[in-house]
C-alpha cells in the first residue's frame, strides 16, 4: 500500500489531535471508532468541546478526520509499517502512533464490516453477445431496410439483460461509453478512483 496521502483539509483536521494530551487523545480516539460504529452523536461533540474550550467544530473535524484515517488505512489494508509510517508523516507521537495502531488493529475487522455497509458494490461486465436483424421486406414495404441489433449483456450479480436498439441509438451510446472512458483518464476521476480502492 505504501504511505497514506491526505489532503491539506484532512491533515489539519488532524493537526488538533497531536496537541492534545494522552487521556484526551485516547477519548478521541475511542469516540471517533464508537461514531464509526454506532453512528455519529452531536451531544458528544458539543460536550467535548466545551471541556476542551474550543468551538464544536473543532472537535468534529478532528473526529471526523480520524474516522476517515481509519476506514482509509481498511480500505487500503494497511501493514503496520504504511500505519505507522502515515501516522508519522501526520506528526503523531511516538506514543499516539502505538495507541492508534492498536485501536485500528483491535478493530480492524469490524471497520472492514462497517466499509462492506458503506461502499456501493456496482455489478460488474462479464459478457456481450449482439445479433444483427434486417427486415428487409414486408407485405406493405418491398424495397425496406431496417436494421435492429439485439444484444445480451452479462453482468457478474445478475441475470443477462436483454436490449434492442436500432444503428443510430448504437451508435449514440457508443459515443456516450467512450466519452466516459476518456473522463476515467482525467486526473480528477484518478484521484476520485485512488481513494476509494
Amino acid at each position: 500500500m505504501g504511505l497514506l496521502v491526505f489532503d491539506t483539509d484532512h491533515k489539519e483536521h488532524l493537526l488538533y489531535l497531536v496537541t492534545l494530551p494522552k487521556d484526551v487523545f485516547s477519548e478521541f480516539t475511542r469516540i471517533s471508532i464508537e461514531f464509526l460504529k454506532k453512528g455519529i452523536n452531536v451531544k458528544v461533540y458539543n460536550a467535548a468541546a466545551q471541556k476542551l474550550g474550543v468551538e464544536p467544530s473543532v472537535v468534529q473535524k478532528s473526529v471526523e478526520g480520524l474516522m476517515y484515517f481509519f476506514m482509509e488505512c481498511v480500505k487500503k489494508m494497511a501493514t503496520e509499517i504504511d500505519f505507522l509510517d502515515s501516522t508519522l508523516a501526520l506528526g503523531f507521537s511516538e506514543e499516539q502512533q502505538k495507541e492508534l495502531y492498536s485501536v485500528y488493529k483491535e478493530n480492524q475487522t469490524a471497520l472492514r464490516q462497517i466499509l462492506a455497509v458503506i461502499l456501493p458494490e456496482f455489478p460488474s461486465y462479464q459478457n456481450l453477445e449482439w445479433r444483427l436483424d434486417i427486415n428487409v421486406a414486408s407485405r406493405s414495404l418491398h424495397r425496406q431496410v431496417n436494421p435492429t441489433y439485439l444484444l445480451k449483456l452479462e453482468l457478474d450479480q445478475n441475470s443477462p439483460i436483454f436490449l434492442q436498439t436500432d444503428p443510430v441509438n448504437l451508435i449514440h451510446m457508443t459515443n456516450a461509453l467512450e466519452e466516459a472512458l476518456q473522463e476515467l483518464k482525467t486526473q480528477h476521476c484518478r484521484r476520485i478512483t485512488r481513494l476509494l480502492k
